[in-house]
């Protein structure tokens, strides 16, 4: 087998990203190519865009959640993501054990403790009636109908097992941060159409055109499925294979190309919760251990980053007009030059007008590394 380098790991992914280059695909097609968009809060998937897609504009995917050709609702690793519609109804059903499985974890069972799940979601659903009611409206509902427990987790627990897609209003372009108000519809009406379950392997495929080349436990940490091994090793003729720098095996579309390791890559500005930050248990092909503390510092927080040369280099945020960057080492003189111009692109497009610099951070102490934002976001 073939070993392949770290960096050319790194340019393999951000190909598949696009962000090696923007792309002229639509925002649809963009977006059916990653899977889903982490989507926990609605703007940040807008900048995941900008950073992907050339001249991409808000109203591109606002108009799509209107269209109800993309839907936000928990999808991969329990958190709320963006997908296509029709991925939507082929995903869920076959991710619904891991949202199952974090509806069993103590915050909900303390609550639900005594009722059959089955008649918790039948509940829920006669709630809803087909139709679309608030969340609040939800969790008053369930409460009535079960005295002495709290209504807004019972609603929690539905939507974890059933799937019910957010109005497009939580997703469209606007504040920052969650939304307060989220109406949620039942899925099937929604979308006019039954669910209709993938298989793994339909899935194994699509996450390695978009992060791959990758192994088994990558494929597990991204979708939060588990026990693949078996079905990966049935793919096992159709599948390239390769090992990483520490010889793990590594398996690949037959058909995918891997990019010249030399290729430069660009400066990117990326989201919060930025799926490429995401998407394997070994996430050192683009950003490195100590700076992974940095980025993903506890509370469940995954921080906006900038990519120098192809890896993380610090982080920026947004403060009232003015985008902050504060870098993790120091820059050289093209590479901050780079970094500027990337910014004053990225200013209109957020709200902002001005750019700053810290000097290199120094690493404050690490709290436990976030993993996502569970469903539970507006």
């Amino acid at each position: 087998m073939t070993t392949l380098s770290n960096r050319a790991l790194n340019r393999a992914l951000l190909d598949r990203q696009f962000l090696l280059a923007r792309t002229d695909h639509t925002p649809l097609e963009v977006i059916g190519h990653l899977v889903a968009l982490q989507a926990q809060e609605p703007n940040w998937p807008y900048v995941g865009l900008w950073s992907r897609i050339r001249g991409f504009t808000h109203s591109e995917l606002t108009t799509l959640l209107q269209d109800r050709k993309v839907v936000r609702s928990g999808l991969l690793r329990s958190t709320q993501h963006l997908a296509a519609a029709d991925d939507f109804r082929r995903l869920r059903p076959l991710l619904q054990p891991v949202l199952d499985r974090t509806a069993r974890a103590a915050y909900f069972a303390r609550n639900s403790a005594g009722l059959d799940a089955a008649s918790l979601v039948a509940t829920g659903l006669e709630l809803l009636a087909g139709g679309t009611t608030s969340r609040k409206e939800l969790a008053r509902g369930l409460a009535e109908r079960h005295p002495g427990r709290d209504g807004r987790i019972l609603a929690g627990e539905v939507e974890f097992r059933t799937p019910l897609v957010h109005n497009p209003a939580t997703g469209a372009w606007g504040s920052w941060g969650t939304r307060s108000a989220v109406c949620v519809t039942p899925a099937e009406t929604w979308l006019g159409r039954p669910m209709a379950p993938a298989t793994a392997k339909d899935l194994i495929r699509r996450y390695l055109a978009a992060f791959g080349p990758a192994g088994i436990m990558d494929v597990q940490a991204w979708s939060g499925l588990t026990r693949l091994g078996e079905i990966v090793s049935d793919m096992r003729a159709e599948l390239r294979h390769y090992r990483d720098p520490d010889g793990r095996e590594l398996i690949d579309l037959a058909d995918a190309e891997l990019p010249d390791p030399d290729t430069p890559a660009p400066v990117r500005l990326l989201p919060a919760f930025d799926n490429v930050l995401l998407g394997h248990a070994d996430r050192t092909r683009i950003i490195s251990h100590e700076d992974r503390k940095r980025v993903m510092p506890g509370q469940a927080q995954v921080r906006p980053t900038f990519l120098v040369d192809g890896h993380v280099h610090g982080t920026w945020s947004l403060q009232g007009e003015t985008l902050h960057l504060t870098p993790f080492r120091p820059l050289a003189a093209a590479d901050r030059a780079a970094l500027e111009q990337e910014t004053e692109r990225l200013l209109p497009f957020v709200g902002g007008k001005n750019v700053s610099f810290s000097s290199p951070a120094v690493r404050s102490r690490p709290g436990k590394e976030a993993k996502d934002v569970r469903l539970s976001g507006g």
